[in-house]
C-alpha cells in the first residue's frame, strides 16, 4: 500500500541522518582546532577552519604515511587475488567436471561455519614456522582466498547464460581462454561486490594484524592509529582527522563501485 511505502520511505530517511549525523560531526571536528571542539558546541560548520589537524598527522607523525602506504599495500593486493583465485575457484566449481568436486564443495561449506577467531592461533603459529611474521607476505597470503566468496561466485557462474561458453568453445577458446575472455569481463557485478567487501575487510582488519604485526613501521592504519589514539588521548582534533583518513578510502571503493553492487544484491541466488 502507498501510505507503508511512505511510512517505510521515512523511517528509512530518519534511519539514515541518525547514522550519519556523527560522521558529519567527526569530519567538521577534523577541521576545527582543539579550544573549538572541547568547547562543547554542536555546529557542523567550523568557525575557525583550519587544515592544521592534517598537516600534524601528515607532517609531523613520522609514522602515519607508512601506516597508510602500509594499508594499502596489504588491502590491494588482497582484494586483488581474491578477485582473481575465488573467482577461478568458483568457475571450477560451477563449470568443471572433477573427481572430488562434491567434497571440496562441501568443504568450503564447512569452512564457512569456523569462525576466523579459531584459525588465528594456527596462522600465527604457522607463519611462525616460515619466518612470515612481521611482513606483508604474512598478512597476504592467509587472506588470499575466501570460503564465502568462491560460494558466491560458484552461485553466480552456476547462473552464467552456458550457450556463451559454448559459443566461444566453437570458436576454438580453451577453457582458460573463455573464463579470461568470456566470463571474467561479464561477471563485472559480481566481481565489483566482492571487490567492495573484501577491500573493506582488509582495511578494517584489526585482529589478525595485532597478533602477527610488532614493528611499529609496520603497523595497518587500524593497528596505527590505536597507537596513535593512546599518544593523543586528549587531541580529538588530530584524532578526528586520522579517523576521517581512515575512513574515505573505503567509502571511495563502495561509492566507485556502487551501481554495480546494486545491481548484483541478488546474485547468489539461483539453482544449486
Amino acid at each position: 500500500m502507498f501510505w507503508l511505502r511512505g511510512l517505510l520511505y521515512v523511517l528509512l530517511t530518519l534511519y539514515g541522518i541518525v547514522t550519519l549525523i556523527p560522521f558529519l560531526w567527526a569530519l567538521s571536528a577534523s577541521f576545527k582546532p582543539l579550544s573549538e571542539i572541547v568547547s562543547g558546541g554542536t555546529n557542523f560548520l567550523p568557525k575557525q577552519f583550519t587544515l592544521d589537524n592534517y598537516r600534524q598527522i601528515f607532517l609531523q607523525e613520522p609514522l602515519f604515511l607508512r601506516w597508510f602506504f602500509n594499508s594499502v599495500v596489504i588491502a590491494v593486493s588482497v582484494t586483488t587475488c581474491n578477485l582473481l583465485l575465488n573467482s577461478m575457484a568458483g568457475y571450477a566449481l560451477a563449470r568443471i567436471s572433477f573427481r572430488g568436486k562434491r567434497f571440496w564443495f562441501f568443504l568450503i561449506l564447512a569452512v564457512l561455519a569456523i569462525p576466523a577467531q579459531v584459525t588465528l592461533i594456527p596462522t600465527f603459529l604457522i607463519l611462525k614456522a616460515l619466518g612470515w611474521l612481521n611482513s606483508y607476505q604474512g598478512m597476504i597470503v592467509p587472506s588470499m582466498i575466501n570460503a564465502t566468496f568462491i560460494f558466491m561466485m560458484r552461485q553466480f557462474f552456476v547462473n552464467f547464460p552456458q550457450e556463451l561458453e559454448e559459443a566461444a568453445q566453437l570458436d576454438g577458446l580453451s577453457r582458460f581462454g573463455i573464463f579470461w575472455h568470456i566470463v571474467l569481463p561479464l561477471a563485472k557485478p559480481a566481481l565489483a561486490a566482492q571487490a567492495v567487501f573484501v577491500f573493506m575487510g582488509s582495511w578494517n582488519n584489526f585482529l589478525m594484524p595485532v597478533v602477527i604485526l610488532f614493528d611499529p613501521e609496520m603497523f595497518t592504519l587500524p593497528l596505527g592509529l590505536n597507537t596513535f589514539k593512546g599518544e593523543y588521548i586528549s587531541y580529538w582534533n588530530y584524532i578526528m582527522a586520522a579517523s576521517m583518513v581512515f575512513t574515505l578510502p573505503a567509502l571511495g571503493i563502495y561509492a566507485f563501485f556502487n551501481r554495480y553492487f546494486i545491481e548484483n544484491v541478488t546474485f547468489t541466488g539461483g539453482k544449486g
